[in-house]
């Protein structure tokens, strides 16, 4: 399997652009408290590391799951041997040290540096990627439990490779999550007996660790009904004792793997708790603030499913750019009548260049996004972390641009996979390429933490009225200001105009709705996905025209990348001229809406 050439194409040149000349992270992250002692240098070289990792380790594994998925034998998960070594290969190079605090034996880089490397092992394997999230889990307890609870559970999850789950959705209560009905009975000190059956858990289940550690939402005895009665508990599938010696099996057992139609490495399982045996867990922090706990991961959850969607863009764009470099097919569309006319690559004609620039564009606008969130979740901590006082307005904006990081991104992977399948032909439909197992392993990210119209309600409903629209104002101030500079110069002028008519239509858009909400809330419902594709459409022309800028000044400097920075250069005209006019359309839908769908009889339907 090993021999078989890699489906995987990184673009670490893409990546350390956006880290080191764009968001300049050397300056502005690198070496501050509470990070690690990363400079520059250093982060380049780790990078491409893992970049190598990714690509003979990770990757070979890729479609092993295809024909030898994971199997359910007498309740644990036998994992395929390729990702088993994967998985090892992820901890052998560091990786899984890289974001972890420094005070807990890890690396203490800062998210724009975790989250770039994380691009690398999604787009390698993804669901390698999900049973590599220990971490997050390893740094809510640090954040959130209390003493005793650190000390049993932060060693050992660190030196034995143990793994951590998010165990939230029941068979009857998915995105509703307030209706979970999974009790929990006080027994003692912080120890607590859980009850009940959650499912569409991913990573629940393995043989590659010795414990897993479930972070549970389950109802106390007498808590109220909804999401402000639920609590979060801390629950092993082996009971660890209070020195961090590892007890008995606890009384949680996975009672069902999903079939699914793609990522089948990454499994997704039905847990039972309680079922025979008592299923003892811990308060986490010994306060019940089960939801608020919870979004610490969530976010960090829809973080990685955005950039997921991004990765397997990425690489599906580049496996179709290679594709149409080699492919002979048909002379130039100019000599078409010239049976003679010589065969030309299809790169050469002109509807093959428009989807792969559509697919550039849109990955680097992805890549864009995604990393310029993970660059404010740096200044969130530099400024004291989540809820310091001195972090709110990096904190509110990091809230609002993550449901376009998850929302945007996955779907609108999804829509382009099938763009990037075209470019093969009918090629692109067989197993011999890697793009029909993308598209299926794709999908899921629309879905899971939260679905697309779910981040739009977060958005909308959530994130833009909490503050009354202050963030948002601030950010699309920062658009504006953008527009009306002479940032570029002549070289940029049409882009900063499209940019300044796709701010009015957005901001159009955003008054129309805002003032239809006095009609009824089912403005928001059936416009929502709209809006939140529009503005983040709008913000990434926003960093397309700044990483445009910052190519115009840095390939004076460097004439030996001319051709990457002309691609940088093209990609934010393509997505200025082509994509930017779509929004005075969506404004239109928005400004013509009505309730009438809401009036039809359901046996209409």
């Amino acid at each position: 399997m090993s021999s078989a050439p890699s489906h995987y194409k990184h673009n670490l040149r893409d990546l350390s652009f956006n880290l080191f000349e764009f968001l300049d992270i050397g300056r502005a992250s690198l070496g501050k408290a509470p990070f690690g002692d990363f400079d520059e240098t250093a982060a380049r070289q780790t990078l491409e590391t893992f970049a190598e990792v990714c690509l003979k380790e990770m990757s070979p594994s890729f479609a092993e799951s295809e024909h030898n998925p994971p199997r359910l034998e007498n309740g644990t998960v036998k994992l395929p041997p390729g990702i088993l070594k994967a998985l090892a290969a992820y901890h052998d190079s560091g990786m899984s040290q890289l974001e972890l605090p420094v005070h807990l034996g890890g690396m203490g880089a800062p998210p724009s540096l975790g989250w770039a490397a994380f691009e690398l092992i999604a787009g390698a394997n993804p669901a390698v990627a999900f049973y590599t999230l220990g971490g997050i889990l390893a740094r809510v307890i640090d954040r959130l439990g209390t003493d005793s609870q650190k000390k049993r559970y932060l060693p050992a999850m660190m030196e034995r490779r143990w793994v951590g789950t998010m165990v939230l959705t029941e068979p009857d209560a998915g995105s509703d999550v307030g209706a979970a009905r999974t009790k929990a009975r006080h027994v003692g000190g912080d120890v607590w007996e859980i009850e009940g059956v959650k499912r569409f858990i991913t990573s629940a289940e393995s043989d590659h660790t010795e414990n897993i550690v479930h972070m549970v939402l389950a109802r106390p005895e007498g808590a109220g009904p909804g999401t402000k009665g639920l609590s979060l508990f801390i629950v092993p599938k082996l009971w660890v004792e209070e020195g961090g010696k590892l007890g008995e099996r606890n009384g949680v057992v996975c009672t069902k793997i999903e079939e699914k139609m793609g990522l089948k490495g990454s499994v997704t399982c039905e847990l039972t708790f309680g079922d025979g045996k008592p299923a003892r867990g811990l308060l986490l922090g010994e306060v019940h603030d089960g939801i608020r706990q919870m979004f610490h991961i969530i976010e960090q959850a829809r973080m990685a499913v955005g950039i997921k969607s991004m990765a397997t863009l990425s690489t599906a764009y580049l496996n179709a750019l290679e594709f149409a470099k080699e492919r002979k097919q048909g002379a130039d569309l100019m000599n078409a009548r010239d049976a003679k006319a010589p065969r030309v690559t299809i790169l050469h004609h002109p509807d093959v260049r428009r989807m792969l620039m559509s697919l550039k564009a849109h990955a680097e606008g992805m890549r864009a996004l995604a990393l310029y969130t993970a660059f404010i979740q740096d200044q969130v901590e530099l400024k004291g972390g989540h809820r310091a006082l001195e972090a709110a307005e990096y904190d509110s904006l990091n809230d609002l641009l993550l449901p376009m990081v998850k929302g945007y991104c996955s779907e609108k992977a999804y829509e382009l996979l099938g763009v990037a399948l075209q470019c093969f032909g009918g090629s692109g439909y067989l197993k011999d390429y890697p793009l029909e197992q993308y598209l299926r392993d794709q999908k899921i990210d629309t879905l899971y933490e939260g679905t697309t119209h779910i981040q739009a309600l977060d958005l909308l409903m959530r994130k833009v009225a909490r503050d009354g629209g202050a963030t948002l104002q601030g950010l699309l101030g920062q658009v504006r200001a953008l527009a009306e500079s002479d940032a570029g110069g002549k070289e940029l002028e049409a882009e900063r105009a499209a940019l300044g008519k796709g701010l009015s239509d957005v901001e159009t858009m955003l008054g129309t709705l805002m003032g239809k909400l006095g009609e009824s809330v089912y403005h928001v419902g059936l416009q929502g996905n709209r809006v939140l594709l529009a503005l983040a459409d709008l913000i990434i022309g926003w960093l397309l025209v700044r990483h445009a800028v910052v190519a115009l000044e840095r390939v004076k400097d460097n004439p030996g990348d001319k051709a990457f920075y002309a691609g940088k250069l093209a990609s934010a005209r393509w997505f200025c001229h082509e994509v930017l006019p779509g929004l005075a359309h969506a404004a239109r839908m928005v400004e013509q809406s009505t309730l009438d769908l809401m009036e039809v009889p359901e046996e209409s339907f």
